[in-house]
């Protein structure tokens, strides 16, 4: 009896994308949930809008390419896209906004690339940093907290999200990092600036902020399940959090005027979500551990940087962004050494041994 040989190396995978990406859903719910519950009924529909979209121009994609759509948009890739865009958008947002974002993130953020697999940066976060430098006013419109059951109603939610709101100034206002970010613009201190900030309420998600990404306690209690169950590991979300606290512990301790203290930086933005569900994509992040430890540190510290001394209150889309691009170079050097070669590939000198 005859064999074929196979090459190797041969590796089998003990997940399959479809449920990576159910176990992505299932972490993410709560903190969506809470979203929906807090921001009320638009909320709800722009997050429908976005993820259907998303999934539309997925399907548009692989047909345009002449592949079967249907196994692709099974496994939820495009689904989790949706809902990571969804949760980064302001809650009031029209419906557009999830639309053209979707479609950011699907079209050029992952199948100019090639499709699943093959995107050089996370198409999240390429779509929110490009909706906020062409949209900047709807980008940045914050809605105060309006509960799902005090707030508009159904049918008056409708209208918000898909006809737009003739003023929003009766219920908008700025996020912490907003309203600092102005303060200093205007030579106020910080403590001055924080008057109103309840720590508490930031941590459980009271507070404005984009769809999904204000409780950070929710986020990080869906991040931390999908540590345990072996989804992530812990190399880049603990070191992106460890590197923007150390900074934001040090500055704040060395001058507290004017630079803010490190719960308010874990608390505020997007802090919590990209370093569980952003930063640990697989195809954007680092392969090797210490690569992953200095992808994770260097996200903390652009976010930190810009958040501090750049144009915008938010820093996490952009340091995302820019430590995606220098990925294949922390690869290229950061790697193990091949047994029986040195550390650049060429075989060990035996020899004289």
């Amino acid at each position: 009896m005859s064999t074929k040989p196979i090459s190797g190396p041969h590796v089998a995978a003990t997940r399959r994308v479809d449920q990576i990406m159910r176990m992505v859903i299932i972490a993410l719910a709560p903190a969506t949930a809470c979203g929906v519950l807090i921001f009320g009924w638009p909320a709800l529909y722009l997050l429908a809008v976005t993820m259907l979209s998303a999934m539309a121009f997925e399907g548009l994609c692989l047909k345009m390419k002449g592949v079967a759509a249907m196994p692709y948009l099974r496994d939820g890739s495009a689904v989790v896209t949706g809902l990571l865009v969804a949760m980064t958008l302001p809650p009031w947002a029209p419906r557009w906004i999830g639309v053209v974002g979707s479609a950011l993130a699907i079209i050029l953020g992952k199948h100019v690339y090639g499709g699943l697999g093959q995107n050089l940066f996370n198409p999240a976060m390429l779509a929110r940093v490009a909706l906020l430098i062409s949209f900047p006013i709807e980008m940045t419109t914050w809605t105060n907290v309006s509960p799902l059951f005090t707030g508009p109603g159904v049918i008056d939610s409708l209208a918000i999200t898909f006809g737009g709101l003739e003023s929003y100034d009766g219920v908008t206002g700025a996020t912490t990092l907003g309203w600092v970010k102005t303060e200093f613009s205007q030579n106020r201190l910080l403590p001055g600036s924080l008057t109103e900030y309840s720590g508490f309420l930031a941590f459980i998600g009271w507070e404005r902020g984009s769809l999904g990404e204000t409780s950070s306690l929710l986020v990080l209690a869906g991040g931390l399940w999908l540590m345990r169950e072996g989804v992530i590991k812990w190399h880049v979300p603990v070191s992106f959090l460890l590197s923007i606290t150390l900074l934001a512990t040090v500055f704040s301790t060395l001058d507290s005027q004017h630079y803010m203290g490190p719960w308010v930086h874990l608390n505020s933005g997007a802090v919590m979500l990209v370093a569980f569900f952003i930063a640990t994509d697989y195809v954007t992040s680092p392969n090797t551990p210490l690569g992953q430890v200095i992808f994770g540190a260097g996200c903390g510290l652009l976010t930190f940087v810009i958040r501090t001394w750049g144009g915008y209150p938010e820093g996490t889309g952009f340091a995302i962004l820019l430590m995606n691009a220098v990925t294949p170079l922390i690869d290229h050097y950061i790697r193990p050494r091949i047994y029986g070669r040195y550390r650049n590939g060429k075989p060990l000198d035996i020899s004289n041994s």
